[in-house]
Order: structure tokens, then C-alpha cells, then sequence
């Protein structure tokens, strides 16, 4: 078996609870690692989501922390496209069953924001959380 427990960092981008509104999205600190994945955990959907009722969770990346962009589909892997303002994944129907959606990070980017944006009526809460797996690391153990 390989040792990948001294190779990877994981850290909270969005940590779990049941949402209504839009989250502070962390700054996550991708410096030190080559790699970057985002897991975005999403439970039963608290409404019906609709086009106008909806959570669209966007990516934005930044050289200093300060100026943040939209990421584009040539900074992401493991979907098929990017919504204006960075959206790596949208809640606009029905969502009866918890998923798991991953999303790879090439861009060359020190940090990293997942914001979920509300729209609409949310008179019931949405549990979800997100996860920013950190790997091929430049200095190993990772602690």
C-alpha cells in the first residue's frame, strides 16, 4: 500500500451545516501543493429548487488574497462547464438524494474561494459542506 496520508492536506472551505444564505467563503492556501481538488458534499435539498430558487456555488482564485476572479473551464477538471462568475455547480431542480461533486483545480493560483450563493425563497435550510483536498506536496510529511 502507498502512504497518502503524508502526501495530502485537507481543509474546510465551507464547513458543514444546514444553509439558507450565502456562506463567508475562507481563503484556502494552496502554496506548498501542486495539486488542488474541491469536494462539495450536498445533502437532501431543504426546497425544490427552481431557476429562481437555487444555490449556485462559484469558484474564484487569487495571486494575493486581495483581488479575487472567476475561475474558467481552463482552470477546473472534472466537469463539463463553468457559469458566469465562476459557478462549478448549480442547484436549480429537485435534489432528492445527497451527492458528492469533485472538481480539480489546474489553474496556477495561490488561493482558492467557494462561495454557495443563494437566490430566491429559502424558507428551509440546505445542508451541505465543501472540502479542498491539498496533494502532491513540496515538503513531505504533510503535517
Amino acid at each position: 500500500m502507498r502512504d497518502i496520508i503524508s502526501n495530502i492536506a485537507v481543509v474546510e472551505a465551507i464547513p458543514p451545516a444546514a444553509y439558507a444564505a450565502d456562506n463567508t467563503p475562507a481563503a484556502i492556501d494552496i502554496k506548498g501543493f501542486d495539486a488542488a481538488m474541491l469536494a462539495i458534499h450536498v445533502g437532501v435539498g431543504g426546497i425544490t429548487f427552481s431557476g429562481t430558487n437555487k444555490i449556485e456555488f462559484k469558484l474564484t482564485h487569487s495571486d494575493d488574497d486581495s483581488t479575487y476572479s472567476a475561475v474558467t473551464i481552463d482552470d477546473v477538471q472534472g466537469i463539463a462547464s463553468v457559469g458566469t462568475g465562476g459557478i462549478v455547480k448549480s442547484l436549480i431542480a429537485a435534489h432528492a438524494a445527497p451527492t458528492i461533486t469533485r472538481v480539480g483545480y489546474v489553474g496556477n493560483k495561490r488561493y482558492l474561494k467557494l462561495l454557495a450563493d443563494f437566490s430566491g425563497t429559502h424558507g428551509t435550510a440546505t445542508p451541505f459542506s465543501a472540502s479542498v483536498v491539498k496533494g502532491h506536496a513540496a515538503d513531505r510529511p504533510v503535517a
